[in-house]
């Protein structure tokens, strides 16, 4: 299995929009074997998802639209996720529940994550 996560400095990227590197784990039997960091370098999200072969993103605050992506390219998806990338990924192995679902939690007045 692979996950992606979007990051910067080794912190999830708060809005998924200005991802401009994933760290992309490589797991197998609810371990680490191998990490990576990999630009985006401007290639659309779709074609870089299948490229990297990733099967679960986790991510902060991303558009409906995004999602709806992740939906289509069958990539598992968990969101509203905040903090040391590493960290949250061994939280993700542990089994813990991640991120907050709720839509109207992600979008401030600012407009902030809009794309």
């Amino acid at each position: 299995m692979r996950v992606a996560i979007p990051t910067r400095d080794g912190r999830i990227e708060t809005v998924f929009s200005r991802a401009e590197e994933f760290t992309i784990y490589d797991v197998e039997i609810e371990l680490v074997k191998s990490k990576v960091t990999a630009p985006l370098g401007g290639r659309e999200l779709g074609g870089f998802l299948m490229e990297e072969a990733i099967n679960v993103v986790i991510c902060g605050k991303i558009r409906s639209g995004t999602r709806n992506i992740m939906r289509v390219k069958r990539v598992e998806l968990l969101y509203g996720v905040t903090g040391d990338a590493d960290d949250i990924m061994i939280r993700y192995l542990s089994g813990e529940r991640l991120g907050n679902v709720d839509e109207n939690a992600f979008w401030s007045n600012d407009g902030e994550g809009l794309e």
